[in-house]
């Protein structure tokens, strides 16, 4: 089964080709915005800074085509920066304006704790998700989505599993055949890749 995999300028593809492929997943690049809209699944990775990733989206013209396929709850996996990408805005980049498919602003991590967040934390799942379970995932953010908002994720039809890093913050979050993991599965051992083979299975019923 194929993939496309959007280039944000920004993302370590090696490693999420690699994982990919171990779960018989063929990555192929997305250059054109149609690629967006054709293809069964849509990744969108990523690491770095949330403006930037938006401008190479923007110089793209992949950003309507990716609100779009977003709006229809197509096949999508959003990875790190990806899930941030999701929301509203972020205060990194002063406010830039994202996909807005989550509603809500990603904020920075408080003075009190050391940024970024770097390493295996614990993801706890929501109360009877048939999509995620219990476990470690590799982090590597200086942002999140705070613990504040998820009543108005859950409100919107979002299932959201949770971290405690400076309080509780968003780890993913799915919706029909959306998964945003601020985590990467890719890095996160047998767990993560058996979080990216439960989407395959939800996905795959959504085709």
């Amino acid at each position: 089964m194929k993939i496309a995999v959007i280039d944000t300028g920004s993302a370590n593809t090696r490693s999420v080709d690699a994982a990919l492929r171990r779960i018989d997943l063929d990555p192929v690049p997305v250059t054109e915005p149609d690629d967006v809209l054709a293809a069964d699944r849509v990744l969108l990775p990523g690491v770095g800074a949330f403006e930037a990733a938006m401008r190479q989206l923007r110089e793209q013209s992949l950003v309507e085509p990716l609100r779009e396929r977003l709006r229809a709850g197509w096949p999508t996996l959003a990875v790190c920066i990806g899930l941030q990408l999701l929301c509203t805005k972020s205060e990194e980049g002063e406010g830039t304006e994202g996909l807005g498919a989550l509603p809500t602003v990603v904020g920075r991590f408080s003075g009190d704790v050391r940024v970024p967040h770097m390493g295996w934390n614990r993801v706890h799942a929501p109360t009877g998700a048939d999509w995620i379970e219990d476990g470690h995932a590799y982090f590597a953010n200086s942002y999140r989505v705070d613990g504040d908002a998820i009543e108005a994720l859950n409100g919107e039809g979002w299932s959201v599993a949770t971290c405690d890093y400076d309080g509780s913050f968003v780890a993913a979050a799915a919706r029909d055949g959306i998964l945003a993991c601020q985590f990467h599965p890719e890095l996160s051992g047998t767990w993560g890749l058996d979080l990216l083979r439960s989407w395959i299975v939800r996905t795959r019923e959504a085709l």
